[in-house]
Formats: structure tokens, sequence, C-alpha cells
């Protein structure tokens, strides 16, 4: 079955040949110019990746991320921006983008990006549907993160590593690991992609204030995750 992906690009002289790149990939592509249009298709077709511009006309790309995101959580979303500043990131993962390209961007390196996003599906079968530790349960097979019995909603990113991290709960991962692992990129060990996640993450399960925490930096290496 095709893989179906939704391009919301309201340039077309960047739209025309990513389109046109990503057909090559062997995906089926529709392209949204509007951010009305992108949330309305997005909402209404099954895709498996949004690729989503944060400029757009009518709507914004802010706007239509977080709609997305409340009725569509299995749904990746790659969010493109012209923006440079860092905040402007954070703001849109915050949203509930999965991971960020900047423009302008290297073609190699957004196919990269896009297949790391699609790579990522149904636990392995020899990994646990279900893991618990530190007053966090995840449901591998529900998409599903209780925090001392409440609901948290993460997007696909946080999920997946959260998921890493707690599946190897006690370890210390490397950067490399983690990004291997949860982006299929270790070659993205210079961004500042994996810290911004783990940031998310702790605020978005209470890990961010206090000075015991699940999620331990260890500063040149990488990450745990302890059952504190």
């Amino acid at each position: 079955m095709t893989t179906r992906v939704l391009l919301a690009e309201d340039d077309e002289a960047i739209a025309s040949p990513l389109a046109r790149a990503l057909s090559r990939e062997g995906y089926e592509v529709d392209v949204a110019g509007t951010g009305t249009d992108a949330l309305r298709r997005a909402l209404d077709e099954e895709y498996a990746l949004l690729i989503l511009d944060l400029g757009l006309p009518e709507l914004d790309g802010l706007e239509v991320c977080r709609e997305v995101r409340a009725a569509r959580p299995e749904l990746a979303v790659l969010m493109l921006t012209a923006r440079t500043d860092e905040m402007d990131f954070v703001v849109g993962l915050d949203a509930g983008a999965d991971d960020y390209v900047g423009k302008p961007f290297r073609m190699f390196e957004l196919m990269a990006r896009t297949r790391a996003l699609l790579r990522r599906s149904a636990p392995a079968q020899d990994a646990p549907e279900v893991v618990e530790a530190g007053g966090i349960r995840l449901d591998s097979t529900a998409r599903r993160v209780t925090v001392d019995g409440a609901d948290v909603a993460l997007a696909n990113k946080e999920f997946e590593l959260l998921r890493f991290l707690m599946e190897h709960a006690g370890r210390l991962l490397t950067r490399e690991e983690i990004l291997a692992d949860v982006w299929g990129d270790s070659d993205l060990r210079g961004s500042k992609t994996l810290d911004m996640h783990i940031s998310w993450l702790r605020r978005k399960i209470g890990d961010d204030t206090g000075t015991q925490r699940r999620i331990v930096t260890v500063r040149g290496v990488g990450f745990r995750f302890d059952a504190v």
C-alpha cells in the first residue's frame, strides 16, 4: 500500500520540486496551498505524514498543527519554517510537530527526516506493549501515556522518545543511540532536536521541577531514565 503524504506549502517554487522528490521516493503526495485546505485534508483523509509550512495563508501552520494533533494524534508532522529563531522551533514542537526543518533546506536532509518519521510504526514484536516505571504507564498498542493515573498527550516523537528511554530504564543511553533509534539518524547529534524534545517531554510528564528527575542528563554522553 502506497504511503500518503500531505504537503502543505504555498510557495510553488518549493512545493513542486519537493512533491516530485517525494513521489520519486515512492510516496503518494497531495499538495495544499492554504492552511484551511491543509487542515480539511488532514482531518478528512488518511495520511501517514503531514509536511507543514509554518507560514501558510488563511490559517497559520501552528494552528493547523495544534488542531491536527488534537484530532489525529497518530499523524506524523514535519514542520518547515523560514524562521531561524530557536524559540520558533520550540513553539512549533510544543504545538505538536514531531520534527522541523529550517528553510532553505537540503533535499537529502528533508528526505532523511521524512523516512525517519515514517519509520515509526507498531512496536517491534519483541518489545513490550506496556511499560511501567516511575509512576508512568506507556501503552504502545493504544499509544496512551498516563502519569500517576492521569492521561498525558504526547506528540509522536515525544512518545517514541519516552518509550525508548523507559524500555531501557536504568541504562545510560548515548545521544547517538537515541537519535538512531527514535529519529533514525545519529548524524543529528550536533543539532538541538534531541535536547528540545527532552525539555518538552520533561514538562509534559511533570519532570521539569525539583532536583530529582525521571529523565537524567549525563553531560557530554546522553540520558538515563530513572524510576524515581
